[in-house]
């Protein structure tokens, strides 16, 4: 029979697909039986439909066979068949899709689509000639006494003829290309490699996979056998299923045991330890879904690395079609694993690439409240676990309320959690709110390496005194988030370092007024002596017993000089620094007497001490520790 054209562009196309259209050859195998899958449903929805077909559903599997001695993989199917002219149609025309015209055709009969068919376009069956260099296709169409072969060697046309097929359905053989050096074809031919990409890819397609494998079994113990007798293995080939078939997550909630949501997650995932919650939901409407998502225990190793990659598996009807779907996620949950799955994607040319929809959108956002609300749930009834959740993954939350300007501040400020001065353990802001008191003006919070070296801080002294709490905030990143939440309900976040930390009464700052005119000279001294180290010495309104404080003017803050230090290139970035001095203090008032007597080398020397000692306070290195050294031993002299 003469050989027939392509319908679409032919060679250039079909290189296009085979070359660029899918990432990995592999793909190869789950398209097929994502076809053959199709062909199934195509035939059991007959069943259903019409009374006249005797089909018995539990019959209905796919039969993978691969043969080394004649280089071939089959792929067969018990599904409704194709005729002469939908091989033609079919397969005659690259980007042509039965299944998609199947779909088209139940629409316009206006009858519910409630079966799924996998493919939406026609470009799948052609990924065979990625592995293979020669496609024979035998099918037999329901119905129909005479059966029909494609052939074609790629996109110089095919050829269709009669043929003998006992059964309905489809075998699709394809000839494996030979070895290369940079590809391994034989591997497709080996039935490890082949259960692996079948449990990888095709796991849940709701039929079942055979395919013959070999076993290693303990031959019987023969009944004359001595006290001797050593066990013997003999290699037995058998038939068995390959895949799941039945996803954990189509299961109803009712139906599964912890212990399986346990099991599928280190399984699936990779860890040793249970997961700490949890989410099995679906939807259906405008988007279906179901989704089984899982908050892990700890963070992975490289967690906090350019190398982690987030995302959600993808399945569409059961067939993994994307194993990291980044967009199903906000950076601030990349730490949820699990898996979404949906008929209602919208796929392009190739399953590897997903086409941003709003269905996509929309199946995200409701993930994103259902991951919130967990997280809120946990945090409420299980405190100690939540606890757990924030020691591994806190971080994380905090990046989201800093990363694009604080956008996303109102979805994350109720999973924060800080310490507490009062309580003594972590705390929510809402609960914080709840203990302040009614004249308390802020939100107060302290920045440092420690709870304990926060405690000590001279600046947060007078706050405590006051009755109020402050939030220990111990991690690089605590400043920029409290600057990105700004205010909750109109009552702002304040630094207890800051100058303005407790407003002043009236009189009160008629006192601080009088005291820094008092302090003038004193004042000026210490600024002439540290130049441009500080920008100002001031008295100040916030210490209490301390002699001594740093704080900062301008935008950069002196914790955010701590963070940029430990970047690479960040020393350059330094706070606006401020001297103040407790005007009350006994050190105060031996600098102000060394002012007074025009003793210059002694106020030069507690001039540097007191710098040194605010430099210190705040965690910042002293620029000459040596000369700091002898300074302090020059007091003992």
């Amino acid at each position: 029979m003469a050989k027939k054209q392509f319908k679409a562009e032919s060679k250039r196309l079909l290189d296009l697909m085979v070359n660029s259209i899918y990432t990995h050859k592999e793909i190869f195998l789950r398209e097929l039986i994502s076809n053959a899958s199709d062909a199934e449903d195509k035939l059991a929805y007959k069943a259903l439909t019409d009374d006249q077909v005797p089909v018995d559903r539990s019959e209905l599997k796919i039969t993978i066979v691969p043969d080394k001695d004649k280089r071939t993989l089959t792929v067969s199917d018990n599904g409704v068949g194709m005729s002469k002219e939908d091989l033609e149609s079919n397969l005659g025309t690259i980007a042509k899709s039965g299944s998609f015209q199947f779909k088209q055709d139940l629409a316009k009969e206006d009858k519910p689509e409630d079966i799924d068919v996998i493919g939406q376009f026609g470009v799948g069956f052609y990924s065979a000639f990625m592995v293979a260099d020669h496609v024979t296709v035998i099918s037999k169409a329901y119905g129909s006494d005479q059966a029909y072969m494609w052939q074609s060697d790629g996109a110089d046309g095919y050829t269709v003829t009669e043929c003998e097929k006992d059964t309905v359905g489809t075998d699709v053989i394809m000839h494996i290309k030979a070895n290369v050096e940079d590809e391994n074809y034989d591997q497709y031919l080996e039935t490890y490699k082949l259960q692996e990409l079948i449990k990888k890819y095709s796991d849940y397609i709701r039929y079942p996979i055979v395919m013959e494998v070999e076993d290693y079994r303990q031959k019987e113990k023969p009944a004359d056998a001595g006290e001797d007798y050593k066990p013997e293995w003999e290699t037995v080939k058998e038939w068995k299923t390959i895949n799941s078939m039945v996803p954990l997550w189509q299961r109803p909630k009712a139906q599964v045991k912890p212990e399986e949501y346990n099991n599928f997650y280190k399984e699936k995932f990779m860890d040793w330890q249970d997961p700490l919650a949890v989410i099995h939901t679906s939807a259906e409407g405008a988007v279906t879904y179901k989704a089984l998502l899982y908050i892990p225990e700890k963070a992975p190793y490289d967690f906090y690395t350019r190398e982690y990659q987030k995302g959600l598996q993808l399945y569409s009807s059961g067939v993994l079609i994307m194993d990291k779907c980044a967009d199903l996620l906000p950076d601030y949950f990349r730490f949820v694993k699990g898996v979404v799955d949906s008929a209602d994607f919208s796929l392009n040319i190739s399953r590897e690439v997903l086409q941003h929809t709003r269905q996509l959108s929309v199946i995200a956002k409701a993930l994103e409240k259902k991951i919130k609300a967990e997280l809120l749930k946990m945090q409420k009834e299980e405190p100690e676990k939540y606890e757990k959740f924030w020691a591994a993954f806190g971080n994380q939350i905090k990046y989201g309320v800093v990363a694009e300007y604080g956008a996303h501040k109102e979805m994350l400020q109720d999973l924060l959690l800080f310490w507490s001065s009062k309580e003594g353990k972590n705390t929510t802001l809402a609960a914080y709110k709840d203990r302040m008191p009614e004249d308390q003006p802020y939100y107060y919070y302290a920045c440092g390496e420690s709870v304990d070296k926060i405690a000590k801080l001279p600046q947060v002294e007078r706050i405590l005194d006051k009755g109020y709490e402050i939030l220990y905030c111990t991690e690089d990143v605590d400043d920029f988030v409290m600057q990105a939440l700004g205010e909750i309900d109109g009552k702002k976040f304040k630094s207890a370092t800051a100058e303005d930390a407790l407003p002043q009464t009236e009189e009160e700052k008629k006192e601080s007024e009088e005291k820094a005119e008092a302090g003038k000279p004193v004042l000026e001294a210490v600024k002439e002596v540290l130049g441009d180290k500080v920008k100002e010495v001031r008295i100040s309104k916030i210490l209490k017993t301390g002699a001594v404080c740093l704080s900062a003017d301008g935008p950069v803050s002196l914790e955010m000089e701590r963070y940029m230090r430990k970047l690479e290139g960040g020393e350059h970035m330094k706070a606006e620094r401020v001297l103040e001095l407790n005007a009350d203090s006994a050190p105060y008032a031996a600098l102000k007497k060394a002012v007074d007597e025009g003793d210059k080398e002694t106020v030069e020397k507690y001039s540097k001490l007191l710098y040194g000692q605010a430099l210190l306070l705040a965690e910042l290195p002293l620029e000459d520790p040596a000369e700091y050294a002898q300074l302090v031993c020059s007091l003992m002299v």
